[in-house]
């Protein structure tokens, strides 16, 4: 075995540990043998998501936190650090969109609310950069850790009907990029800061886009897999290797960079 793929004995915390996407990296953790701590908005579905993961293995815990809110973060960092003593990954998977910010069919850009705009805006970038400020001090501190962002499709491609989430996961990128030069020049080269862009997978906030009620492909599903040279959407256990690459020396001189994770959706004109 090469053990630069083992990340075994680290110290993880996953925003959005609750949803489908963080509950499934956290659980890719569980298995490589890393401690984790979900983070999620809602208390009963952080208590309900770290049930199902102590089937995986008993190194989880979880907390509900609003990303959003800075004194909230710094009170999970110190209850993290006097459980465990140290931070070594940060996944940043919280986000997602709202209804009043997915545009409908019948709708166009003038008929958004501003002010489902900005929680849209907020929740997928501040959302990842508030805890990268909290948590990557301690890596700040320790000269040593991982950070993972999560992209989207909709940062390559202007994908329509979701301006605000678009908005926000292209600065997401541009944030990997700031925040990982910032680390490496003035805190540690080993401090390294990552991120994916998910193709499209099937899961609770775009079912209803993506499939009809009897289970057929609705119009907007035959495009996106005309587009996915794959010709399929992905497994969201799919992600889980790319995250742990990503979070293991095997990608010590990897810093800045973002991940296509898409079965090849970005690659593709499509003619």
């Amino acid at each position: 075995m090469n053990n630069k793929f083992d990340i075994s004995g680290r110290v993880a915390v996953i925003t959005g540990g609750s949803g489908v996407l963080g509950s499934n990296i956290a659980e890719g953790f569980l298995q490589a043998g890393v401690k984790v701590i979900i983070i999620g908005a809602h208390q009963e579905r952080v208590d309900a998501a770290v049930e199902r993961l102590r089937a995986v293995s008993p190194d989880v815990y979880g907390v509900a936190c609003n990303v959003l809110d800075m004194d909230s973060l710094e009170s999970v960092k110190s209850e993290v650090l006097s459980k465990w003593g140290r931070i070594d990954i940060l996944v940043n998977a919280a986000g997602g969109n709202i209804p009043g910010g997915t545009l409908t069919e019948a709708q166009n850009i003038f008929d958004m609310k501003v002010e489902d705009l900005n929680k849209v805006v907020d929740l997928n970038l501040n959302g990842s950069v508030y805890p990268s400020l909290v948590f990557g001090r301690v890596m700040a501190e320790q000269k040593s850790g991982a950070i993972v962002n999560v992209s989207s499709m909709a940062a390559y491609e202007s994908i329509t009907r979701v301006p605000g989430y678009s908005m926000a996961k292209s600065a997401i990128e541009n944030f990997t990029r700031w925040m990982a030069q910032e680390m490496a020049i003035k805190f540690s080269e080993k401090i390294r800061v990552n991120a994916i862009a998910p193709g499209f997978f099937i899961g609770n906030q775009n079912r209803a886009i993506l499939i009809n009620p009897e289970g057929s492909l609705t119009e907007r599903s035959k495009k996106v897999i005309a587009k996915t040279p794959m010709r399929r959407f992905g497994d969201i256990s799919e992600l889980n290797g790319a995250v742990q690459f990503l979070c293991s020396d095997a990608a010590s001189f990897i810093t800045g960079a973002t991940l296509a994770v898409d079965g090849g959706f970005s690659a593709f004109s499509g003619v």
